[in-house]
């Protein structure tokens, strides 16, 4: 008897209706196969991308079968462990963060990092990506829909104590990516264009406050540089100029895997992180790029199905705001490597190199796996 043969005949859910492999391991193999597809093409890229370096892509491969392992985990827990154990892990974050800013680990002149004895180094940080979206839709959850405007202030509140301490560190890349993880949340419970107009006039009105007593001056660089490039072509502006060089000479079909000149040549920094896309864009073309496109849109009009199926509101909010914070990832590198965004050092996801944001993107579609494969069946 076949292995799914034998899982359909003898699994059963609660109600007595057979199961498949797939849903006795909680896992979507529709998300999960389009995963894949994205990570074995990340390390094909990445192999050019970091100089035929393969100890970088035997490292990052390795990193990755931990993130699918971290996966499969959370895909095993019900939704309502995540929702239980929200305040929690959320309490646990911020104490990190505050721990981070008293006695973290610094380099390159930001302190992201912890280093706890018998422990690998890990940037508390990245995990608030997925602990700020379970914690404001744990709160928002437990009221009507849509909230009310002191529990729309609230959840703000949520979102804006971990996004400020992460900013001190300074990590103004990972604080957006966190700050937009919670408010889409909010945005999601449905609140008002009343609201969401006058939090847009708030933010317009408070930018200049930010540039002059917030931002440091790396930053306010940063934006001055993408305004105009060329005011410091061997300074500031040679990543963007670079790279910018890169995704133009690739053409339409590129120039072949292995032939890239920016970046082989060494013009093009951070080609195996932050600015791999350039790499793909210079080797690959107009084509590779819309094929990397395509995968991504796939995933994320899966998740956007997932989110949309879910059976509680907590499921919703959650599955929701981590697939559009996916959507994020991709926009603002994509943005900063074509020139249309600062430089803010946000990884493609699951194709630059690196560790703890794999892990924590993994994770994250763990949860929504969880929260399609647990969706209780109603009976006739």
């Amino acid at each position: 008897m076949a292995l799914n043969d034998f899982v359909d005949s003898t699994a059963a859910n609660p109600l007595g209706r057979p199961r498949g492999i797939w849903s006795a391991l909680h896992l979507d193999p529709i998300l999960l196969f389009l995963l894949l597809i994205l990570v074995s093409g990340g390390l094909f890229v990445l192999y050019s991308g970091a100089d035929r370096n393969i100890e970088v892509v035997k490292a990052q491969g390795i990193r990755l079968g931990v993130a699918f392992v971290v996966m499969l985990v959370f895909a095993q827990l019900d939704p309502s462990v995540f929702r239980r154990w929200a305040p929690w892990l959320y309490g646990a974050g911020i104490a990190a963060l505050l721990a981070v800013l008293l006695v973290g680990v610094g380099a390159k002149g930001a302190q992201r990092w912890l280093s706890i004895p018998g422990l690998p180094r890990f940037q508390p940080s990245e995990l608030m990506k997925l602990v700020v979206p379970m914690m404001a839709a744990w709160y928002l959850s437990r009221h009507y829909l849509p909230p009310r405007f002191r529990h729309v202030i609230i959840g703000l509140a949520i979102v804006l104590v971990p996004m400020m301490m992460i900013i001190q560190q300074p990590d103004l890349g990972t604080s957006l990516l966190v700050g937009m993880a919670g408010i889409f949340v909010v945005f999601f419970a449905g609140i008002s264009w009343k609201l969401i107009t006058a939090f847009v006039a708030l933010v317009s009105v408070s930018a200049p406050m930010m540039w002059f007593f917030v931002m440091r001056d790396y930053q306010k660089q940063r934006v001055l540089t993408l305004l105009d490039p060329q005011s410091d072509p061997l300074g500031a502006g040679w990543n963007i100029i670079q790279s910018k060089t890169a995704i133009g000479s690739g053409g339409i079909e590129g120039k072949g895997w292995l032939q890239g000149t920016q970046s082989h040549l060494e013009f093009l920094p951070e080609s195996h992180t932050d600015f791999i896309v350039a790499v793909l864009a210079e080797e690959f073309g107009f084509i590779g790029m819309m094929a990397l496109m395509a995968v991504y849109f796939l995933i994320i009009l899966r998740c956007l199905y997932i989110a949309v199926t879910a059976q509680d509101s907590f499921s919703r909010l959650l599955a929701g705001a981590l697939t559009m914070t996916f959507f994020i990832y991709i926009f603002v590198n994509v943005g900063m490597v074509s020139g249309l965004l600062p430089v803010v050092g946000v990884p493609l996801p699951l194709i630059s190199y690196g560790g703890t944001s794999g892990v924590t993107l993994m994770a994250a579609f763990g949860v929504l796996m969880s929260i399609h494969t647990h969706r209780r069946m109603i009976s006739a």
